[in-house]
């Protein structure tokens, strides 16, 4: 998971989504209102779901794992427990269709003793603040108890693929990053960066990125090579800057 930027609503649109909440709150809320009030809304459910692409990680990616594509439109906190935020713009993440009907379905773990989200919300958090991404194994360790929570629920260590697929993306950054500093026209060194930027397992980029903050660490896990073309790039393109 990466954190992620939510844009305002054109106002049209935010007033659609007030008169669906409208709807809902003189219909009664319910799981049974909320739903039905979501079915019924497919314009502007498609202009939802416009919105969360764009801002998606990577190609549209899953907003939770990060692999796979982002179909679905996820309600963070469930219709089922918060009927009233069924249109709440704050409450929509995009998410693959294992991630939100596999895994996450109803679930939304609370702290007992507040009754707090335990989820990490990416448009809210940094999810760096509560997961930590061994990038040589692809796994993640739990930060806080937010971050247990979240790798609980979506499987985030439980998922081979996902494991896998990290660990193996680290390998495709470090190649990435050496062609790039090698490449000797502007157009192919955009190409690499560009790829970079859009790459499966944003998470890993940022896992990479973020090892410049202790040189020692860094040079012990990308070696010399990869970490003098990560500076280059960190100082000559913003998209990676750090």
């Amino acid at each position: 998971m990466i954190p992620l930027q939510r844009p305002a609503l054109h106002p049209g649109l935010a007033a659609q989504l007030d008169r669906a909440t409208a709807g809902i709150r003189a219909a009664g809320p319910s799981t049974a209102s909320g739903r039905a009030a979501w079915r019924k809304a497919a314009r502007p459910k498609a202009q939802l779901r416009l919105m969360l692409r764009q801002m998606a990680p990577g190609l549209e990616r899953c907003m939770y794992c990060g692999d796979n594509l982002g179909t679905d439109i996820d309600h963070f906190e469930p219709i089922a427990q918060a009927p009233l935020r069924t249109f709440d713009w704050q409450n929509h993440l995009l998410a693959c269709a294992h991630c939100n009907s596999n895994r996450k379905r109803d679930r939304f773990p609370r702290d007992p003793a507040t009754g707090d989200a335990l989820l990490i919300d990416p448009c809210r958090d940094d999810p760096a603040d509560h997961l930590l991404l061994y990038l040589d194994s692809g796994a993640y360790d739990p930060l806080t108890v937010r971050g247990e929570a979240t790798i609980e629920v979506f499987g985030l260590n439980e998922r081979p693929e996902l494991v896998r697929g990290r660990r193996l993306m680290f390998a495709v950054v470090k190649a990435l990053l050496l062609t790039w500093q090698a490449a000797e026209a502007p157009a192919e060194a955009e190409e690499y960066a560009a790829a970079l930027h859009e790459i499966h397992h944003a998470d890993v980029v940022r896992s990479v990125l973020g090892l410049r903050r202790s040189r020692p660490l860094a040079l012990a896990v990308l070696g010399p090579a990869v970490l003098a073309a990560l500076d280059r790039l960190a100082a000559t393109d913003g998209r990676f800057a750090t």
